[in-house]
């Protein structure tokens, strides 16, 4: 994968939010009274952003082959507009009842659950079942949905990902050490490398969430996986003793120089770069990183020296290991006026066929399960495949529940808590404070 694409890929996957300004706009269009035209579609319309190759591709694929039939009757046509300009254009098509048969939902589950809210997105668990493929979407993606949108499932899992601890095997063979299973191993890990001259962990300071994520972690690990939706429903406050704990202990990894040096200029590729050369050990990050991983003009280490370990547990911690944080990348959903029996064909061949397409001709692990068999690159690929197909119950990450707001102030002061210009406390207060604004 290129720059260009790595870059993509953090557009698209990575933060997940949007502008407050976006989301009023939002919430002006899904408020108005204009709907989207009740006439039969002509087409296949899809609209996503530019940046999303993965998705436009394999659908192409389906339309010249499995989907031939639902093509020829509802032909494909894809729309690509910027991610920066998406809310905009998505704003301008509900506020003119102008939707697409099939859309990238904006920047934020809070946005989608606004159209689904003013009646403009699919139930689309509803029709899945009338379909009789809703069993054709692994359960943990199902979890993972419903997580976000408040019991309903509002997207269809194009993409699903799992996040954890990728780690240089070699390294750590060369250094003595193993995987470590607990929050005391890992830092005593890292400690061992440090000593040894190899910077323990690598992370985009720049883009703020690879450092949120890990305080997620922590708190998931310690609380249980309702840590952050207590949040959400008012039971807790990030400025309680114990979400504040979480925080310091990801602080102490900055102040112990775990992540380097000038960790708040390090932008997204660099850090990928600092662990595919080999010069971090360990990588925070989702299964995305796996068409990286697979690239060896990017990867120097090689695909079999890379491993991935769940984010540990935390000693006398109400969460588990398996429960892995999760997102189904930027949400596509259809819209509730267009659809009819010709989108039903449509998506009944896509929750048939589209997992094992995206897999074999792009490396792209889904929400769907797989129809045929697929032959993994390497063996990393292999373990992630197979802990997604395991995964009953999975938690979100940091901002999945806040505001936008909240989702910005989070990630801008990230670098702040870990290079130790702002205390643990302090963070937790700013965040909260966001949260609680109106």
């Amino acid at each position: 994968m290129n720059t260009a694409s790595t870059s993509a890929r953090r557009v698209r996957v990575a933060g997940l939010t949007a502008s407050a300004a976006a989301m009023a706009l939002f919430a002006t269009a899904c408020g108005g009274t204009g709907g989207d035209s009740a006439s039969a579609p002509k087409e296949f319309s899809y609209l996503t952003n530019t940046e999303n190759t993965t998705v436009k591709t394999a659908l192409t694929t389906l339309s010249k082959k499995q989907c031939a039939v639902a093509d020829k009757a509802l032909p494909l046509k894809v729309e690509t507009v910027p991610q920066t300009g998406l809310d905009q254009k998505l704003q301008l098509l509900a506020g003119q009842g102008a939707l697409p048969v099939q859309f990238a939902a904006g920047n934020a589950p809070a946005l989608t659950d606004q159209l689904y809210g003013s009646g403009k997105v699919a139930d689309i668990e509803a029709e899945l079942k009338k379909l009789g493929v809703l069993d054709r979407i692994q359960p943990a993606a199902l979890s993972t949905i419903k997580a976000l949108y408040d019991g309903k499932v509002e997207v269809l899992p194009y993409e699903y990902n799992i996040e954890g601890i990728f780690y240089n095997k070699k390294l750590f063979s060369e250094n003595g050490l193993k995987e470590p299973g607990t929050w005391s191993e890992l830092t005593s890990t890292a400690g061992k490398l440090q000593s040894k001259g190899v910077q323990p962990f690598s992370a985009s300071g720049e883009q703020g969430w690879p450092l949120t994520r890990l305080v997620s972690g922590y708190l998931y690990r310690s609380l249980g996986p309702n840590a952050l939706k207590d949040v959400k429903d008012g039971k807790a406050k990030l400025t309680d003793p114990q979400y504040v704990k979480a925080a310091q202990e990801i602080a102490d990894l900055g102040t112990k120089g775990y992540f380097g040096k000038g960790i708040g200029s390090v932008d997204y590729d660099t850090s990928f770069n600092q662990f595919l050369t080999g010069k971090a050990a360990m990588f925070y990050m989702g299964s995305w990183a796996l068409t990286n991983i697979a690239d060896p003009k990017q990867n120097q280490v090689g695909a079999d020296n890379i491993g991935f370990m769940p984010f540990p547990a935390v000693a006398g911690g109400k969460g588990s290991v398996d429960q892995y944080p999760s997102n189904v990348g930027l949400a596509m959903t259809l819209g509730k006026k267009s659809y009819d029996s010709k989108v039903g064909d449509w998506v009944s061949c896509i929750a048939k066929n589209y997992g094992s397409t995206a897999l074999k001709d792009q490396g792209s692990i889904s929400g769907f399960k797989t129809s045929t068999p697929v032959k993994d690159p390497n063996e990393v690929t292999s373990k992630i495949r197979e802990t997604v197909s395991a995964s009953k119950q999975n938690v979100l990450w940091f901002e999945a529940l806040f505001s936008t707001k909240a989702t910005t102030v989070s990630q801008t002061n990230a670098a702040s808590l870990v290079n130790g210009s702002m205390s643990a406390k302090q963070f937790m207060q700013t965040v909260q404070d966001a949260l609680s604004s109106k």
